[in-house]
C-alpha cells in the first residue's frame, strides 16, 4: 500500500516514566522466577500519570521536533487500550492541550498492541490523499497486568507520537507499507474485565510470529527488498524473546534490530512498544538508512511499514529529549509503591 502524494514523517517525540520496578522485586512478591523473561525492569507511571499525560508529553516533544505550529494538524489520533475514559476520547484532551483545537478532528483507536500504527496508517493515508498536509498518530499505554502474573513483569509504559506531512519536509519518507490479520483469539478483555486474559497456545506461532511474518515478507516482496537492504529493523515488543526470533526468523542480525529493542528496560509499552521503538531507532539514524517497522496486535494483525530516512533526521535531536534519555531517566520503586501507583489495591 502506499498513497497518492509522498508523504512522510515530519516529526515524532517520546515519553517514558521514570518510575521502574524490577523483575527481582516482584519475583521477590510472587516467589517466580524471572529469568525466562529476559527483563531487568520496567516503567511504571506516577499518581499523576495516564495515557493523557504520557501522550502530551510525546505530542508536545514531536511538535517541536518539527517546528509546527500545533493549529496546522488536521488530526489528532490516539491508539491505546488503556484509556482513562470508556465512553469519552483521550484524543480530543491531547488536541486541547497541545493547542490544536478547535479546526481539527480526533479520534480514539483501538487493535491491542497495534493500536498505535493503525493511527499512523491512518495518518498516512488522510495526508497521502491530500485531505490534509499534516496529521499526528500517537501510540500510548499505561498497560495493566493481574498481580503475579507474567503480565506483572512485562507490562510497562510509554508512548510515542508522529507527525505525517509531505515527503518533502520529512525526517522519514513512507515507502510503503502492508497490513496482515485474522480473527485469532490469542488475547482479550471483556467488558469490565480489569485485567486481560492470555490465549495461550494462540500467543506465539499462530498470532505474533505469523501475522508479523506474512506481513513482512509481503511488504519486502512488494518492494522489492531483502533483509540486507534494511539499516535498522523494529518490532513488536511483547517480551525479549519474541523480537529476536521473529528478527532471525525473517533473516534479520542483531546490528540490524539492537538499538529499536527496549523491552528489557521499560516493559512492554503495548500501543506505545513498536512506536517507542522507532523512535529510538530515528534518534541513532543517519541519512538516507532504510527503516523497517513491524507491529503486532493481538485479536490480530500487524502492520509493515518502510522508510528512508533524510538529511532532516539529525534536526531537533539537541536540546530535545530522546527516548535512551527518557529510559537512562529511572527511579527505582518497590512493589508497595508500585501497588498504590498502580491501584493494585481495592478497599471496600
Amino acid at each position: 500500500m502506499k498513497p497518492l502524494r509522498d508523504v512522510g514523517i515530519v516529526g515524532y517525540g517520546a515519553y517514558v516514566p521514570r518510575y521502574r520496578i524490577s523483575a527481582e522485586e516482584i519475583s521477590r512478591v510472587w516467589k517466580m522466577g524471572e529469568d525466562n523473561l529476559q527483563l531487568e525492569e520496567k516503567a511504571v507511571p506516577g499518581l499523576d500519570e495516564d495515557t493523557t499525560t504520557i501522550a502530551i508529553e510525546a505530542a508536545r516533544n514531536a511538535l517541536r521536533k518539527a517546528g509546527l505550529d500545533p493549529d496546522k494538524l488536521s488530526a489528532i489520533w490516539l491508539g491505546s487500550e488503556s484509556k482513562p475514559y470508556s465512553v469519552k476520547p483521550t484524543a480530543t484532551i491531547v488536541a486541547q492541550a497541545v493547542g490544536a483545537t478547535p479546526h481539527t478532528t480526533a479520534a480514539d483507536w483501538e487493535f491491542a498492541c497495534k493500536a498505535g500504527t493503525e493511527a499512523m496508517q491512518a495518518a498516512f493515508g488522510f495526508v497521502g490523499s491530500g485531505m490534509a498536509d499534516y496529521a499526528m498518530a500517537i501510540g500510548a499505554d499505561t498497560a495493566q497486568g493481574r498481580p503475579g502474573d507474567q503480565l506483572e513483569y512485562t507490562a510497562g509504559a510509554g508512548g510515542a507520537a508522529f507527525i505525517v506531512g509531505p515527503k518533502e519536509e520529512s525526517m522519514a519518507y513512507l515507502e510503503g507499507s502492508f497490513s496482515y490479520v485474522s480473527d485469532t483469539p490469542d488475547f482479550f478483555r471483556r467488558p469490565s474485565q480489569q485485567y486481560p486474559t492470555h490465549g495461550n497456545r494462540f500467543t506465539g506461532e499462530p498470532a505474533y510470529f505469523t501475522h508479523t511474518m506474512m506481513a513482512v515478507r509481503q511488504l519486502m516482496g512488494d518492494l522489492g527488498y531483502d533483509p540486507d537492504d534494511f539499516d535498522r529493523v523494529v518490532f513488536h515488543q511483547p517480551n525479549s524473546k519474541f523480537p529476536k526470533r521473529v528478527a532471525q526468523r525473517l533473516g534479520f542480525v542483531e546490528d540490524q534490530y539492537r538499538d529499536g529493542l527496549l523491552v528489557p528496560y521499560i516493559g512492554n509499552a503495548y500501543a506505545a512498544s513498536a512506536a517507542l521503538g522507532l523512535a529510538a531507532v530515528l534518534d541513532k539514524a543517519d541519512p538516507g538508512e532504510r527503516v523497517l517497522l513491524a507491529s503486532f496486535g493481538s485479536g490480530a494483525g500487524s502492520d509493515a511499514f518502510s522508510f528512508v530516512t533524510t538529511e532532516r533526521i539529525t534536526r531537533g535531536r539537541n536540546p530535545l529529549p530522546s527516548v535512551r534519555d527518557y529510559v537512562n531517566r529511572r527511579r527505582e520503586i518497590d512493589y508497595a509503591r508500585y501497588a498504590r501507583q498502580r491501584g493494585k489495591l481495592v478497599m471496600y
